[in-house]
C-alpha cells in the first residue's frame, strides 16, 4: 500500500495527475509528527544559507567599491597657536603712588563749659549745629548780678584791711614817740637817783628820798617795756593784715574773674558741632554748653601696613613731612586736597594690620568744604625703585612667574616683584631690557606654548610648497591690511563686515596693483 502512494508521489511529480483518493493518503502520510520536524529543518537550513550568501556578496561589492573610491588629500594638522599681546621691558626708575583710605578728622577741638552756676541771659544766634563762629565771639551769657555783687564786696574788703594796716601802722609811729619819751624821763630818772645814792653816801639825804627815786626808775622802765611790748604787737597786727590783704586781693581776682566767666567767648574760629544753650535754662560750673571744632585745621587719619611704614620710614626723605594728596569724591566730582603727613599714631593698630598715620590738610580756601568724618582715599609717593620694569599685572603668574615670548614660543621666568603701582608691578629682577613680556592672560600658560602677536602669521597655517607661492597665497599681516584700507577708503569695520573670499579677492588686487606699478 505504501509503494503504491510513494508510486503516486512520483507520478505527482512528473504529471500533476493524481487520484483524489491517492492525495488524501499522502496527505495524511506526510502530516506525521517526524515528517513535519525534518521538513522545517530543512527550511531554516536553507534560509540561512541564503543570508550568508547575500552577506558575502554584500561584502564583496562594498571592497570592490571602496577599493574604486579615488583618494582624498588629507588635511594637514595645525599646531594651536595662541595669539596674544605682549610689551617690551624697559628699565627706569620708577616712584608709585600706592592708595589708602582714610577718615577726616579736627586737629583741633574742645568742649566749651560754664565756669560759674547761673541763669543764661543771652546766646548767640551762631550757636547752632554746624554754625561758623569767629575767635573772640561771645557764646553765652549767664547772669552777672550775684558776681558783681560778689566782687564789690571782695573789694569792701580789700580797702578796709589796707585801711587797718594804715590805722595799725599810726599806731606803731605813737607808740614809738612815747617810747622815745619814756625812754628820755627814765634817763633823767636814773641820773636822779644816782645823785641821791651820792647825796645819801655823804649823809645829806634821806633814805626815803632814795626809794622815792628808786621808785621812779622802776616805773619809768616799766612804762618803756610795755611801749616796746606795744610796738611789737603793732607790728605782728600788720604782719596779719598784710596776710589779710594777700588774700582779699586775691578774692578780688576771683570776682573779677567769675564775673568775665559769665560770658563764654569762643576759644578760636571754628564750626559748631553741638549746643545746648538756652536763655532762661540754670547751669552748673562744668556743665558742657558747647562742641565745637577749629575749621581751618583739618586732619587726615590713615593706616599704612608694616612694609610700607617700613619702606618709608627708612627712605631717605623719610616719612614725617612727606606731602601727599587726599581725594574726596562727593557729588559725582572728586576734590583734591593737598596734605604733608605730621605724626605717626600713639600706637600699633594691630587689629587693621598696620600704623596709624596722621597728615595735616593744607589751604582748603579755594575747594569745597570738607567736614570730619569724611571717608577720602590717601594717595601717598611711595620710594624711587632705581633699574625696575613696569609691566601689566596682568603679566604675572603666581607670586614670581612671567612668561616672555622668544621666536613664537613662551619662556618661563622667575621674578622679584618690588611693588605694585596701579594696575602696574614692578619687576626688580627676573627680565632683561627688551623682552617680549606676554600681558594676555592663558588659563593653559606653559613653558614652550606657541604664541603670536596680532598680525603676524600663525608658524605652518600660510607655508606652501616651493613654486606654489602667488601674491594671494600670503596671509596678509597687519601692516598690510591698514595699507589696503588706506589705499582703498575703506573702514576696518567695513572690511571685517566682508566675506572671507571678498577679502582675500580684495588682498589679492592690491597686490596684484603693486607688482604691476613695479
Amino acid at each position: 500500500m505504501l509503494d503504491k502512494v510513494s508510486g503516486a508521489e512520483i507520478e505527482l511529480d512528473g504529471n500533476f495527475n493524481v487520484d483524489p483518493q491517492d492525495r488524501s493518503k499522502a496527505a495524511e502520510h506526510h502530516s506525521t509528527p517526524g515528517r513535519q520536524l525534518a521538513g522545517t529543518l530543512l527550511l531554516g537550513a536553507l534560509q540561512a544559507a541564503l543570508v550568508i550568501v547575500m552577506i558575502i556578496v554584500s561584502l564583496f561589492v562594498a571592497s570592490k567599491m571602496i577599493a574604486g573610491k579615488p583618494e582624498r588629500s588629507k588635511r594637514p594638522v595645525f599646531k594651536t597657536v595662541y595669539t596674544v599681546d605682549t610689551v617690551t621691558a624697559v628699565a627706569a626708575d620708577h616712584q608709585p603712588v600706592f592708595t589708602v583710605y582714610g577718615q577726616t578728622v579736627a586737629a583741633r577741638s574742645v568742649d566749651l563749659r560754664a565756669l560759674v552756676a547761673g541763669e543764661i541771659v543771652n546766646v548767640n544766634n551762631k550757636l547752632v549745629a554746624g554754625g561758623r563762629v569767629a575767635k573772640g565771639d561771645n557764646l553765652v551769657t549767664i547772669d552777672d548780678f550775684n558776681y558783681q555783687v560778689l566782687l564789690s564786696e571782695a573789694k569792701a574788703n580789700l580797702i578796709e584791711a589796707k585801711a587797718k594796716i594804715v590805722e595799725n601802722a599810726a599806731q606803731i609811729n605813737l607808740e614809738k614817740s612815747r617810747l622815745k619819751s619814756t625812754e628820755d624821763q627814765l634817763n633823767f630818772a636814773r641820773a636822779d637817783l644816782k645823785r641821791t645814792q651820792s647825796l645819801r653816801s655823804r649823809g645829806t639825804s634821806t633814805q626815803q628820798q632814795l626809794d622815792e627815786r628808786m621808785f621812779i626808775v622802776s616805773q619809768r622802765e616799766q612804762a618803756r617795756d610795755n611801749a616796746m611790748n606795744t610796738i611789737k604787737v603793732q607790728e605782728s597786727r600788720i604782719g596779719q593784715l598784710e596776710a589779710s590783704v594777700e588774700r582779699l586781693n586775691w578774692g578780688v581776682k576771683q570776682a573779677e574773674r567769675n564775673l568775665q566767666s559769665t560770658v563764654l567767648i569762643a576759644p578760636f574760629s571754628g564750626i559748631v558741632r553741638s549746643s545746648d544753650a538756652e536763655i532762661g535754662r540754670n547751669v552748673t560750673a562744668n556743665d558742657v554748653v558747647v562742641s565745637m571744632y577749629e575749621a581751618d585745621t583739618l586732619e587726615v587719619k590713615f593706616t599704612l601696613t608694616d612694609a610700607q611704614y617700613g619702606r618709608l620710614q627708612t627712605s631717605q626723605d623719610g616719612l614725617i613731612g612727606r606731602s601727599i594728596e587726599v581725594a574726596w569724591s562727593v557729588g559725582g566730582k572728586q576734590y583734591l586736597y593737598a596734605a604733608a603727613i605730621e605724626r605717626v599714631g600713639a600706637d600699633i593698630t594691630s587689629a587693621r594690620g598696620g600704623v596709624e598715620m596722621f597728615a595735616r590738610i593744607g589751604d582748603m580756601s579755594n575747594s569745597i568744604a570738607i567736614r570730619p568724618g569724611a571717608f577720602v582715599e590717601v594717595r601717598v609717593p611711595d620710594v624711587v625703585f632705581a633699574n625696575t620694569i613696569s609691566v601689566p599685572d596682568t603679566a604675572l603668574y603666581g607670586a614670581s612667574t612671567i612668561y616672555t615670548a622668544v621666536d613664537g614660543k613662551l619662556v618661563e621666568n622667575s621674578v622679584t616683584v618690588a611693588a605694585y603701582e596701579g594696575e602696574n608691578v614692578l619687576i626688580s629682577s627676573g627680565l632683561r631690557a627688551g623682552d617680549e613680556v606676554l600681558v594676555t592672560a592663558i588659563t593653559e600658560v606653559s613653558e614652550g606654548l606657541a604664541v603670536r602677536t596680532e598680525g603676524q602669521p600663525e608658524p605652518g597655517r600660510n607655508e606652501t610648497k616651493p613654486g606654489d607661492e602667488t601674491p594671494s597665497a600670503a596671509r596678509a599681516s597687519r601692516e598690510e591690511v591698514a595699507k589696503i584700507l588706506d589705499a582703498s577708503g575703506m573702514s576696518r569695520e567695513a572690511f571685517r563686515a566682508m566675506s572671507r573670499d571678498e577679502r582675500r579677492a580684495l588682498i589679492a588686487k592690491y597686490r596684484a596693483d603693486g607688482a604691476a606699478a613695479n
